[in-house]
């Protein structure tokens, strides 16, 4: 019996060693985040952004209400028509502003100016952003403001220098694909996770199907939030514990 037992451990042992041997040899499985750009993005038409769940319309307006922590927060999303050109990798890119007013409990609190770009495979990048906050009508600083390249003229003196423009929304969202819009040199990381695709989201301005649900974590806040960001349309609803509890799109208007 003893005999026995060590041939078929031995002959276990051999299989298993043959599999091991047969598993390194083959190729490695492709990556599964194949939907987030790792190269050097080309911004041939960089604002040309029709990219489906971020597509910019210069003139658009867009208005969202919600609630954060009992009060009542109204968001204004404005198309600019504006550019504002960044030199970047040898060359110059030219960026769409969206701008962004913040209210609560009927008190302007924010404006900030974000500037994207599209690639040539149709992944949206962020540029930056510069920020305005206020109190009792009157700016009081200007913190998060970011920018590729870092300030020029009448920006923020404060407003941080990043080297390199960050993947704001893929192409084509992909179920566990993992991107950082915000990488800041003070340590401030956004990370973005998409978690589901072909969601049904129903906001006060519609209803909207295809949408994608993405998780987003600032670190080392750890505020989490979820988005998500409807097909033609673009962001439409967030929910989560961060900046905003509950925060869903009202009406759209596009030139």
């Amino acid at each position: 019996m003893t005999s026995d037992r060590n041939v078929n451990l031995r002959s276990r042992a051999a299989a298993c060693a043959a599999l091991a041997a047969a598993a390194a040899a083959l190729p490695c499985a492709p990556p599964s985040h194949a939907a987030v750009p790792a190269g050097t993005p080309v911004f041939s038409n960089p604002t040309a952004i029709t990219n489906r769940f971020f597509p910019f319309v210069p003139g658009g307006v867009k208005v969202f209400t919600g609630r954060e922590e009992g009060e009542r927060i109204a968001l204004v999303d404005l198309y600019l028509a504006a550019t504002r050109t960044f030199d970047w990798n040898g060359g110059q890119v030219v960026c769409r502003g969206l701008q962004e007013t913040e209210f609560a409990a009927g008190e302007l609190g924010e404006i900030s100016v974000n500037w994207f770009a599209q690639a040539d495979d149709g992944t949206v990048y962020y540029f930056g952003e510069t920020v305005d906050d206020y109190e009792d009508g009157a700016v009081t600083g200007h913190g998060g403001s970011w920018l590729v390249g870092g300030p020029g003229q009448g920006d923020p003196a404060e407003t941080l220098t990043v080297a390199d423009p960050a993947v704001f929304m893929p192409a084509n969202p992909e179920v566990g694909d993992v991107f950082h819009p915000e990488d800041l040199p003070n340590g401030e990381l956004e990370e973005d996770i998409v978690r589901a695709v072909n969601r049904r989201v129903k906001v006060p301005a519609g209803k909207f199907a295809g949408c994608v649900e993405i998780t987003q974590q600032d670190i080392p806040d750890g505020d989490r939030e979820r988005k998500w960001w409807a097909p033609g349309i673009g962001f439409v609803r967030q929910s989560g514990k961060g900046a905003f509890q509950v925060l869903e799109a009202t009406s759209f208007r596009t030139e």
